[in-house]
């Protein structure tokens, strides 16, 4: 919200500098987010009178003014159609400067000589205003400096109100806390209103059909006044604030819901039906056209403001086309009314519409202020358009507003704040602020916040305003003593970061995806109706429909990912995701949270290059790096079982991940629907997931190290024939346990199917490293060890040495 320095100076004495100013109100609450200067530079613009004006020979619409400076009279060029003799108007001459940079010169235009420029409003950044040249009032002295006699030179405070301070969305407001800061009085706008028409009663009447929505509401009338321009210093502080000048009806209730915070509201009296006010709820279906043309279609939760016939406005939030001030206007009806924040700020973002008035309403406004606020309207537009103010007013308020009572203990409010104020200096404070204290006992105060702070109804936001206005600063910085935790180390956090570290070690990037998912997902994936995966936890109020349930695999989120990113044509891709995701529990109203880590690779392995081939992603790359992965993890001996079922995993290529006998996650190409869905073109994106929760059950907590053999290594070759059923997985196992702690490593190094053996039958090659820790193997040995590998996998499998 933007605040004239000088508007403030109005309510409360300020001596200080705009910046401390601006420090200041930032220390207690209302943060300073910018300091404008504005109307600088003007000294060398100075008053005029034109002394006549004569139509430009070679031009149809620029006329040649004589101008007395008051020093002499000059000539100067006008294209302006409200230029006359004796006006009074600001005048640049040459060598001045606009803001927009543009420089005045001594020129000729069209034949006529032009010593100087007779100025717009909005040509010396004042007003948006360009309708003509500014007309000054008639009491100025030609040749007078134009800021030392209009007071244009001011600071723009641009201030951020907390959306429960809505008593500080007005200029008042503001002044009242500079006030209590600094010690001083507030000093509100004098009222004067001359009740010369009729009694209001006689006129109109209000009926409130919705109490709950509409608790109070007061109008006043003015009768034959002339709708016109408003005067300069109005528009001004209008434009500086933000707001448009309409006229000087609308310009008024403007000016006063920015002076008070009190939303106002101005109808054509002679336009509403049976000249009389209805507050009611919308009937469903409703259409109602508002003040910007926009038409609205309504529902009974929408609050509206009816003539005897027809819906007039859209209670606060904004007035209706049928009954708006237009230039013709001579009766205005005056509305100052309280409307219940909850109601305006549903029926505000259902129809898309904030406004001023809206914004205020919303947060809260002042249910006593509404009468002040509209004598304060009636009492300038009776002095800016005339007419005959009806006497009285009308105040429908059924149920007045009762402050609450809170009661403060002196003792708590110092523990909580960590200091040692007195309680005089809390009841000092407190009136400052205006708040209404009582002393309730030895260590109790009785405070009645008023009715403009809405935001007051408990003891701790009394003791909030407390430290407040005693100044945040001096509250003493102090440590809590928090008791260690037993637990130093929580195992999933260094599970994290070790994943993490390994996966970007292995030229992964992670990403991090919404939470929120469509409920589509399970579709997509194929999932059975009887998995945990469909028991989606579903959002109250979703963004929208792909966001309207909680995630139960990672895998949405990650394959949505990789559709992104090929669109932007990235040809390869290896992204990870640690997360959770959330299973709804019928036994619970939390849903049931695991940590997972998925992750895909996409497109190009290896691209083409002189000495090598394009190749591009396959299972055994993925299968790769969950070794490479659980090996970092110290988990050796994982198994691979080939097997379908997973969902979003293509059946003929996918497996689950095996340790110890328990399924630890699952890896394989993406299937084809979620290929589709996703469009993803080629069959060349995998994927992997592990169930951290199973991985913490069997990672060893600590990493130990093994001194390495000093001494040599044997090595030996096995190539055999199997049925094609045999596993390489079960015989790497039986190698292993036969040789025991001999053997140090074995790794597949040939695999063959074809025209020589079967077509029932593989063949395949190891190489087993053989070491001892204790000394060197001799060949005999290593031999008989060998023969015994040899009989064991026989014997088990089935399988035949190979001949040759």
């Amino acid at each position: 919200m933007k605040i004239s320095l000088n508007w403030l100076k109005e309510y409360v004495e300020i001596q200080m500098p705009p910046r401390e100013l601006g420090k200041l109100l930032t220390m207690t609450g209302l943060e300073v987010e910018g300091i404008e200067l504005v109307g600088q530079g003007l000294q060398d613009v100075i008053v005029s009178r034109i002394a006549e004006v004569k139509p430009h020979q070679r031009s149809d619409h620029l006329s040649v003014c004589q101008v007395d400076t008051g020093k002499e009279i000059i000539p100067v060029v006008c294209g302006a159609s409200n230029a006359e003799v004796n006006a009074l108007v600001p005048l640049a001459l040459p060598g001045f400067s606009l803001p927009d940079g543009m420089i005045i010169n001594e020129t000729r235009i069209r034949g006529e000589l032009s010593k100087g420029m007779l100025l717009a409003e909005d040509e010396i950044g004042l007003t948006d205003d360009h309708s003509g040249i500014m007309i000054l009032p008639s009491d100025l002295v030609p040749g007078t400096s134009l800021p030392s006699v209009l007071p244009v030179s001011d600071c723009v405070f641009d201030i951020s109100i907390t959306p429960n301070r809505s008593d500080c969305a007005c200029v008042i407001g503001v002044a009242r806390e500079i006030a209590a800061i600094t010690g001083q009085k507030i000093r509100k706008p004098q009222i004067r209103i001359n009740e010369t028409g009729q009694p209001i009663e006689n006129l109109t009447g209000v009926t409130i059909l919705d109490p709950v929505g509409c608790p109070r509401y007061s109008a006043g009338l003015i009768q034959n006044i002339e709708i016109g321009a408003s005067p300069f210093w109005m528009r001004y502080r209008l434009y500086l604030a933000g707001v448009r000048s309409i006229n000087n009806v609308v310009d008024v209730t403007n000016y006063v819901m920015l002076e008070t915070g009190q939303p106002l509201h101005a109808f054509d009296y002679r336009r509403l039906k049976e000249n009389r006010i209805v507050v009611r709820r919308a009937d469903d279906g409703e259409v109602f056209t508002t003040l910007d043309g926009t038409t609205h279609n309504l529902n009974t939760e929408d609050l509206m403001i009816c003539d005897g016939e027809r819906a007039v406005a859209l209670a606060g939030i904004m007035g209706g086309l049928n009954s708006e001030i237009i230039d013709g206007t001579r009766d205005v009806l005056i509305e100052s009314a309280f409307f219940n924040p909850l109601t305006i700020r549903k029926g505000s973002k259902r129809l898309g519409m904030s406004t001023e008035a809206s914004y205020r309403f919303e947060r809260g406004a002042d249910i006593d202020g509404t009468i002040y606020a509209l004598k304060r309207a009636v009492s300038l537009i009776s002095g800016l358009a005339g007419g005959e103010t009806a006497r009285d007013f009308i105040d429908n308020y059924p149920n007045p507003y009762v402050s609450p009572v809170i009661g403060l203990r002196i003792d708590k409010a110092n523990r909580l704040l960590g200091m040692d104020i007195s309680k005089d200096t809390m009841i000092g404070l407190l009136n400052a602020l205006e708040l209404e204290v009582n002393d309730a006992g030895e260590n109790r105060l009785s405070v009645k916040p008023p009715s403009f702070r809405v935001d007051i109804t408990r003891e701790v936001d009394v003791i909030e305003e407390i430290a407040r206005l005693n100044g945040y600063d001096k509250i003493p910085v102090t440590y809590p003593s928090i008791k260690p935790s037993e637990d130093i180390v929580n195992p999933l956090l260094v599970l994290r970061d070790r994943v993490r570290s390994a996966m970007a070690g292995f030229g992964f990037n992670e990403v991090i995806t919404y939470a929120f998912i469509s409920p589509d997902s399970a579709d997509i994936l194929d999932v059975s109706g009887e998995s945990p995966l469909v028991s989606f936890v579903r959002l109250i109020n979703p963004l929208s429909v792909d966001q309207s349930v909680m995630r139960t695999s990672l895998l949405p989120g990650l394959l949505a990912t990789v559709k992104n990113n090929i669109a932007s044509n990235e040809k390869a891709l290896k992204l990870f995701e640690w997360g959770k995701i959330f299973i709804h529990n019928q036994n619970n109203q939390l849903p049931i949270e695991k940590t997972f880590l998925a992750a895909v690779i996409n497109g190009l392995y290896q691209q083409k290059t002189w000495y090598s081939e394009e190749r591009h992603v396959d299972f055994y790359d993925m299968k790769g790096v969950i070794e490479a992965l659980l090996k970092e993890l110290g988990l050796k001996g994982a198994v691979f079982s080939k097997e379908g079922g997973f969902p979003g995993y293509d059946p003929k290529l996918s497996s689950g991940i095996y340790y110890s006998g328990a399924l630890i996650g699952q890896t394989g190409r993406v299937s084809p629907k979620a290929m589709e869905a996703y469009e993803l073109k080629k069959d060349d994106t995998y994927i992997f997931e592990l169930d951290i929760e199973q991985v913490l059950k069997i990672i060893p907590l600590k990493k130990s190290f093994k001194p390495f053999s000093k001494f040599p290594a044997v090595y030996r070759d096995i190539s055999m024939i199997f049925e094609r059923r045999v596993e390489s997985a079960d015989i790497l196992g039986i190698i292993k346990r036969e040789g025991g702690e001999l053997i140090e490593s074995v790794r597949i190094f040939d695999s063959y199917e074809g025209d020589k053996i079967a077509p029932s039958e593989k063949a395949l090659a190891f190489s087993i490293c053989y070491r001892s820790s204790q000394g060197t193997l001799d060949g005999a040995e290593v031999n008989q060890m060998h023969e015994a590998i040899i009989g064991r996998i026989v014997n088990e499998t089935g399988g035949r040495l190979r001949e040759g």
